[in-house]
């Protein structure tokens, strides 16, 4: 069981001069799903290399379990700092992909051809293709064989407009992502602010917030098995 975990290389939030990057609960979390699982775990990014961190999700009030066995886990921490350039890895190589949020991927990611052309042939092979909190920002221009969004007359989740006015950054992020899915067609839904959610149609699974991460790579994991 091969997983590849793909991660954001932007750093920048908008104009304000602070920083993003992903989520650290939102990559810790499913990491040690599916490592657990035994499963073999590659993770990529843009850039390659370290990919940032969003410094709030350091912060003592967003710490867990899997975020706290993180910082004590040297392997992971070593695996974190080498990711793979993403537009050197093959879809052919994995069984499933794995996109954790934070803000950096609004940016990124969904402007990434390498990752719109990984998503749309592993969505096209019947492999598993997940995205947690901002991550679903991935599908905003990932595309069907006949050129229709892929997320049209899909049941999906990712950040809720209220929750993004919750943390006061609905005039800075790039484009809010409850009001692109269902622009794009998608059968948006969700659950009470920062309550785990997650969806599954037929290969795509998506989580509302870092709450719903571990669900999200637990409904992973069912669709290898």
């Amino acid at each position: 069981m091969k997983i590849l975990m793909i991660l954001t290389s932007h750093d920048q939030l908008g104009e304000t001069g602070n920083k993003t990057g992903f989520w650290l609960e939102e990559f810790a979390s499913p990491y040690y799903v599916f490592k657990d699982a035994n499963a073999e775990i590659t993770l990529a990014s843009p850039a390659g290399g370290q990919p940032p961190l969003d410094p709030k999700s350091d912060e003592p009030d967003f710490q867990t379990d899997a975020t706290r066995r993180f910082k004590n886990d040297a392997e992971a921490q070593q695996a974190l700092a080498n990711t793979l350039k993403l537009s050197d890895i093959s879809s052919d190589d994995f069984d499933a992909v794995f996109y954790p949020g934070g803000h950096g991927p609004l940016w990124d990611l969904a402007e990434n051809s390498s990752s719109i052309n990984l998503i749309e042939s592993m969505y096209a092979a019947g492999k598993p293709v997940a995205a947690v909190c901002h991550a679903p920002a991935i599908l905003k221009n990932v595309k069907n064989s006949d050129g229709s969004p892929l997320v049209r007359g899909k049941s999906v989740t990712g950040f809720s407009n209220t929750e993004e006015d919750a943390v006061q950054l609905t005039e800075v992020v790039p484009f809010l992502l409850e009001d692109e899915l269902k622009a794009k067609g998608a059968n948006y839904s969700r659950a009470d602010d920062w309550h785990p959610y997650a969806i599954t149609d037929g290969n795509l699974v998506t989580g509302q917030n870092p709450a719903s991460s571990e669900l999200a790579a637990r409904e992973v994991l069912k669709l290898i098995r």
